[in-house]
């Protein structure tokens, strides 16, 4: 039999199962706690930081979405430097990312009184539409750099492996190997990396045209056109 290990989290006591993460003991006591990185289709990576919690006894905060449960750990999820720490976070997103369709984060904002205007010299990431294929588009103008899409294109789910990291620092966005367009990479346009994406960075096709004020008449000849010339080529 399991033995179950012992904690307090928001000065709640529960057990968990070793290997049970911070944030699934949480959880299971009612503790919501904020996350982006996180997705029920994919394996927590701690890339956004905003889950994390206090630990008594640690010297930085831990991100509960992967730091495991240890026996008599004392946990503070909303202590003055947790809050602050996620508030800030997400004002250097709103610096320099467009949030503009990422319903979630906005709730985040408002939950943490957050202070859009907070870096007002920050500089913001404006790379152009990527419009490649018939299918979806790319605004990585949106992109908060979650992972998600890469996830759920690799060993999460489709094994395709066309999307990655790419380029360094401020310079890292999503890409194919080698930036080739999509239809040249190993992309199936199954279309799980939309269904993952927290920000509409990742859009269908159709529904971008129909926001740049197209009708459905014109969208249906222009996509029809692109796959047979692409079929073409």
């Amino acid at each position: 039999m399991t033995q179950l290990v012992a904690l307090t989290i928001d000065d709640q006591t529960i057990q968990a199962a070793p290997g049970t993460t911070i944030l699934e003991a949480a959880r299971s006591l009612g503790i919501e706690i904020p996350t982006i990185c996180v997705h029920e289709a994919t394996k927590a990576n701690a890339l956004c930081r905003t889950c994390v919690v206090e630990v008594e006894g640690m010297r930085v905060l831990a991100a509960s979405c992967v730091a495991q449960v240890s026996e008599g750990m004392i946990i503070h999820t909303r202590s003055e430097r947790v809050e602050r720490s996620r508030r800030t976070i997400l004002e250097m997103l709103a610096a320099s990312v467009d949030l503009s369709e990422a319903p979630a984060i906005q709730e985040m904002m408002d939950a943490y009184q957050v202070d859009a205007s907070r870096f007002p010299d920050a500089e913001r990431r404006r790379p152009p539409v990527m419009d490649d294929n018939p299918m979806y588009i790319r605004d990585y103008e949106k992109c908060v750099l979650c992972w998600r899409c890469v996830q759920v294109c690799a060993e999460d789910a489709q094994y395709t492996y066309a999307i990655n990291f790419s380029g360094r620092g401020f310079e890292t966005q999503i890409a194919t190997f080698f930036d080739k367009p999509l239809p040249l990479s190993t992309c199936v346009f199954c279309g799980q990396c939309i269904g993952v994406c927290p920000t509409n960075a990742l859009k269908p096709k159709r529904e971008w045209l129909l926001e740049q004020g197209l009708s459905s008449e014109a969208i249906v000849t222009m996509t029809q056109s692109e796959r047979r010339k692409r079929r073409r080529e």
